[in-house]
């Protein structure tokens, strides 16, 4: 008797922390960081500023052409967002950066008391949102939309790749007020140059229509749900794409015109848990406008996640592509 033993690529631990664009995809290195010096070049009063992780967030491109005008605060996540609200106050328009699970679980204090209470134009852009590093619950940001939509005065931003970062930081560095905006650092996959796609703060965008389903989606989520709408194309499946990058304000009358349209399963996918982010925004859009649609969630559960490779984990917690596609044929059967 004989059996077929098939090998996979053994994973390495760089898996824990590897970029989500996946084999031959188009990629752009640092897109925060060279979109925010380009900033710098036409706006005088912009600074960067981070706690010990500016080569880990692509600050350190801003900090070589400015380094007057870049504040490296050491571990100190309270001290940098209080010394930014100083800053602020003072005529500067800081772009703060950390990891999300130091901003909004160790600094959320800070960042309510001293930036948004005041309404103070600070921009914290965050990197490793959501499920996007393998290193355990320590440094996952699985709760950060939460948290942050909760927050008064704040704008909440959750971009999908490059392009969409590129065009984010001009964009929210026009709008007076603080934001806290998703990053994806080191080479960014790029997605949505095939679609015309333009960034406009608080706009939910229509990428391709489809009959069946519509995904309401955000950041990596509208990566993968595209990726799912081409595979289920191939067994007769409709999948429209709606991309909303700002988690608030909410684009609620383009999310209700796209779910009131009949006969359409509407799944909201996203990279976060499924308590508190843009699922239970959708689902309380819907239902406080009356619109009774069928609505399922692809999210992180409520859930201290594992530690691991990011391809096991996606799988495993059912955001991978694969993951997703079965799971929604399974909703329509």
């Amino acid at each position: 008797m004989s059996s077929t033993v098939i090998n996979k690529p053994k994973l390495k631990t760089s898996a824990m922390i590897a970029s989500i664009a996946g084999e031959g995809q188009a990629t752009r290195p640092a897109p925060f960081g060279h979109a925010l010096a380009e900033l710098a070049r036409v706006k005088p009063n912009v600074v960067g500023m981070t706690a010990d992780l500016g080569k880990y967030t692509d600050l350190h491109i801003f900090a070589k052409e400015f380094p007057d005008r870049y504040y490296q605060m050491g571990m100190a996540e309270q001290l940098l967002m209080g010394a930014a609200a100083g800053l602020a106050n003072e005529g500067a328009q800081p772009f703060v950066t950390t990891y999300a699970v130091f901003a909004t679980r160790r600094a959320y204090d800070f960042m309510h008391q001293t930036i948004a209470e005041d309404n103070l134009d600070v921009k914290i852009v965050c990197a490793l949102p959501g499920l996007t590093t393998g290193y355990g619950p320590s440094h996952q940001a699985a709760e950060d939309l939460a948290l942050m939509r909760a927050m008064p005065n704040m704008t909440v931003i959750d971009p999908c790749d490059a392009l969409e970062i590129e065009q984010m930081v001009p964009a929210i560095a026009a709008h007076a007020g603080p934001v806290y905006a998703r990053l994806l650092r080191g080479n960014v996959p790029v997605v949505l140059d095939e679609y015309g796609y333009q960034f406009e703060l608080g706009k939910a965008k229509l990428l391709r229509d489809g009959a069946e389903v519509l995904v309401i989606s955000s950041g990596i989520m509208t990566m993968r749900a595209l990726e799912v709408a081409k595979a289920l194309e191939d067994d007769g499946i409709g999948v429209g794409v709606l991309h909303v990058p700002t988690i608030k304000p909410l684009d609620t009358e383009t999310i209700l015109r796209e779910a009131r349209l009949s006969g359409r399963l509407v799944v909201v996918a996203e990279n976060h848990t499924v308590i508190g982010g843009l699922g239970e925004a959708v689902a309380g859009t819907l239902m406080r406008a009356g619109v009774c649609v069928p609505f399922r969630q692809v999210g992180l559960p409520d859930a201290f996640l594992d530690a691991g490779a990011l391809p096991t984990l996606h799988d495993r917690y059912g955001i991978s592509t694969n993951v997703m596609a079965s799971t929604i044929r399974g909703w329509l059967d």
